[in-house]
């Protein structure tokens, strides 16, 4: 089984460690260099270009189902989790899952004038009461790949009148998303994504959008953001740029190819190719006495009580990673049948 990315990905080991850092592209890569020089050398082009910046939302839009006016740019994930807790009022029940990812569930809990509750994300759904405010959860668990039911948790949010947050980071890129059918969603995007560190996205509904006070607000939030530079900004985007955080060029530049070369392949082909290489490594694990976590279409496989692999396969050239004492990984793009092959002959000894 061949990988995908081709001649774009050239990792110099067998790296299934994508839930923790996606490779970039040799076009991302380039992008990147590129504007550094630019930069480097004083020259107008390199101060970035909001060109870039459009293109890599319309990707990403298109990635996951909405329209580009329903996205909006930022740095990282905890942000624009932060600006969605900000908005709640004081006593809002919030619904997570135990064991969800920090980013996800701490600007709300740092609140202190919320009411976070926690469940397994299995009752998840079971949960919603019409007390709740709001149900955030990640598609996909980043310590174990377990994937959320989520037409349980949309039937039973609708039901109750709850608003709905949903993390993609660990599915956008792999896993095919309807974005619009959920208040907001956010995604960092260095991992599946593969695009640079300080890439983030966040999706907003038209009505959830209403209820949503752009905090951090700066000129480039601004409708004419070169009308927006000094003073208050008087006229804010309509569409969700209104959240945009400041950009960082660099970041954005290599995301634009980035995401450019996820929407040639497609989500689904990445998706067909990503699950039967992780389905491959579970049976592997199986065969060799290992019982990987129950997480039947992710591309993230754990297994209990292997973490201490981790350091014997990294000195064999299979990077991996150990999150609340799994042993973790995670198939993308750029990965092959011989790369879980590999990891399995070490893990067998």
């Amino acid at each position: 089984m061949d990988t995908l990315g081709g001649a774009e990905f050239a990792p110099e080991t067998t790296y299934l460690n994508t839930s923790s850092c996606g490779l970039l592209p040799g076009r991302a890569v380039e992008a990147v260099r590129t504007l550094a020089a630019e930069s480097a050398k004083g020259r107008r082009d390199g101060a970035g270009s909001f060109d870039s910046v459009t293109a890599a939302r319309a990707s990403y839009a298109r990635l996951v189902g909405v329209p580009a006016e329903r996205v909006a740019v930022g740095h990282a994930v905890a942000v624009h989790v932060g600006l969605i807790a900000g908005s709640l009022a004081p006593g809002s029940e919030v619904l997570m899952a135990e064991g969800e990812f920090s980013s996800v569930v701490t600007p709300f809990a740092v609140r202190g004038d919320l009411r976070p509750r926690y469940v397994p994300l299995e009752k998840l759904a079971d949960e919603v009461r019409p007390e709740t405010a709001l149900v955030a959860v990640s598609a996909v668990q980043s310590a174990d790949g377990r994937i959320a039911d989520l037409p349980a948790l949309r039937a039973a949010t609708s039901a109750h009148g709850a608003r709905t947050l949903l993390d993609t980071t660990q599915a956008a890129g792999w896993l095919p998303v309807e974005a619009g059918a959920y208040d907001y969603t956010v995604a960092g995007g260095y991992k599946f994504l593969v695009s640079p560190r300080g890439t983030s996205f966040l999706t907003v509904t038209e009505e959830a959008q209403e209820g949503l006070v752009p905090l951090h607000a700066g000129w480039v939030a601004g409708e004419d953001i070169w009308a927006s530079t000094y003073g208050p900004v008087e006229r804010l985007a309509h569409s969700a740029r209104r959240f945009d955080e400041p950009v960082a060029f660099l970041a954005y530049h290599g995301a634009e190819q980035s995401l450019a070369l996820l929407e040639e392949i497609g989500v689904e082909r990445i998706r067909t190719h990503v699950v039967a290489l992780a389905d491959r490594f579970r049976a592997g694990l199986v065969s060799l006495g290992h019982e990987p976590v129950a997480a039947d279409g992710s591309t993230v496989v754990a297994v209990a009580g292997l973490g201490d692999r981790e350091a014997r396969l990294a000195e064999a050239g299979v990077e991996v990673s150990v999150r609340a004492g799994n042993l973790r990984a995670a198939f993308h793009l750029y990965n092959s049948a011989a790369d879980v092959d590999r990891a399995l002959d070490v893990l067998a000894g």
